[in-house]
């Protein structure tokens, strides 16, 4: 099976990068460099660069998205680190989240694994972030979403788990991932499938489909931001709908493609 392989973040500080992304969010060293919380999931990888980060509104890379059985407990361990929180909330029939910064910037969303109020069928371990964190959502963002879905089902063979209209604040969301599992329900903007989907122990694909955007921008090869994300597992053309091209340095020699 195809997988969500790595996140390469270029940053001006990789090693004190790595360092709050372990001590404060409770991620591990993985192979090759990278850091994350299992081996199921997406790492990251972060690279230097020689300018600082300045994310805007239409950058191809939004956020990652950490999903835990209990944003409140999350919540209250990171101001106990001294970190900056937004009060947790119940964003529509979205999801109950949050988000906060990395010490460079880069935005990280806190979603729970159900909606406000209701109970996670997971187990909770108090000494975890959130009672057991999973790096849940890669977040890009596109402009069209037609060339997109066409790239993610046919090409890549991924699975579409989720359909979320924010028509008020001018957006899409869609989830894809590599799996053989099937959303509970078959209509795909059914709200059943949301929290299920932040219940999936490996990393799902989100694309914000930007309703007015005429573009959205990648970043110079110097400057901080998205590098790129590597998929292991799956041999497609560099010629794809998102722009990017393909590369072959992957772990073992396997086909990649940076999105």
């Amino acid at each position: 099976m195809p997988e969500i392989d790595t996140l390469e973040l270029q940053v001006g500080d990789p090693l004190a990068q790595q360092r709050f992304y372990r001590d404060v969010i409770g991620m591990r060293d993985l192979d090759r460099g990278r850091i994350g919380y299992d081996d199921e999931e997406m790492g990251i990888r972060f690279l230097p660069a020689q300018s600082p980060y300045a994310p805007g509104p239409a950058d191809l890379y939004w956020k990652i998205a950490i999903a835990v059985p209990d944003l409140d407990l999350a919540c209250n361990q990171l101001v106990a680190a001294g970190v900056s929180v937004a009060p947790p909330r119940q964003f529509r029939d979205v999801g109950y989240l949050t988000n906060f910064k990395d010490p460079e910037g880069f935005s990280i969303e806190l979603i729970q694994h159900v909606f406000e109020g209701d109970v996670s069928p997971c187990p909770v371990d108090p000494s975890r972030l959130g009672g057991g964190p999973c790096l849940n959502l890669l977040t890009l963002r596109c402009h069209d979403i037609d060339p997109i879905n066409r790239f993610c089902l046919d090409q890549l063979g991924m699975r579409t788990l989720s359909v979320q209209p924010v028509n008020p604040y001018g957006f899409t969301l869609y989830f894809y991932a590599f799996t053989d599992e099937e959303p509970p329900d078959a209509d795909l903007k059914a709200i059943a499938n949301r929290s299920w989907t932040y219940q999936r122990p490996y990393t799902v694909l989100e694309v914000q489909h930007l309703h007015d955007a005429q573009a959205v921008t990648g970043t110079d090869a110097k400057a901080a931001g998205y590098g790129r994300t590597v998929i292991t597992g799956k041999s497609f053309s560099s010629n794809n709908a998102l722009g990017l091209s393909a590369s072959v340095d992957g772990p073992s020699g396997s086909e990649t493609s940076d999105f």
